[in-house]
């Protein structure tokens, strides 16, 4: 399989960083379940000197300090029309689409997933996302597909062996 040389990683959130299932309590705030193992996927992209953003359709103020926790370069939330806001990513990154790679879960994805240079999609993802993406996880979303993905990425881009080397080595202040 040929992949192309990626410089961005685009993420949705429900159902790929977390497991889509949304906890609210009496108190009206919502809770979700992120996965270290994804944390540690997208500290080790960062690491290589992607640039990492989120697009999600949902509004979220965990969303914003898993985020901030892993100095995810650009957090868009509450969107419906998701190209438009890669369309603004790309362009203030100069990055293109061919350099992109983006994994989402449902349908709602698909105009991204159909344009970008790679994408993949979780193994729980509604089935049209799963015949459409170049890549599906073993993993279902929330469970470390993130990380599966990443490291399927990295290790077509990079000697990945000594890239573990390098950050085990150099290891700064990447949060899982």
């Amino acid at each position: 399989m040929s992949i192309p040389e990626i410089k961005l990683i685009v993420l949705d959130v429900d159902g790929v960083l977390t497991d889509g299932k949304l906890l609210i309590g009496s108190n009206g705030v919502e809770y979700k379940s992120f996965n270290v193992k994804d944390g540690l996927g997208i500290g080790l992209a960062k690491f290589c000197g992607l640039k990492v953003a989120i697009i999600t359709g949902r509004d979220s103020e965990s969303v914003q300090i898993r985020s901030k926790e892993l100095k995810i370069d650009c957090v868009y939330q509450g969107i419906t029309n998701k190209v438009e806001v890669l369309d603004k990513i790309t362009a203030s990154l100069g990055i293109q689409y061919n350099n992109v790679f983006y994994m989402g879960d449902d349908i709602n994805d698909l105009p991204i997933i159909r344009i970008v240079g790679f994408s993949a999609a979780p193994n729980d993802s509604a089935e049209l996302v799963k015949e459409t993406v170049n890549f599906v996880s073993s993993l279902n979303g929330g469970m470390g597909a993130v990380r599966e993905a990443i490291d399927f990425i990295l290790s077509h881009q990079v000697d990945y062996k000594e890239l573990i080397k390098n950050y085990l080595c150099k290891k700064t202040d990447l949060i899982q």
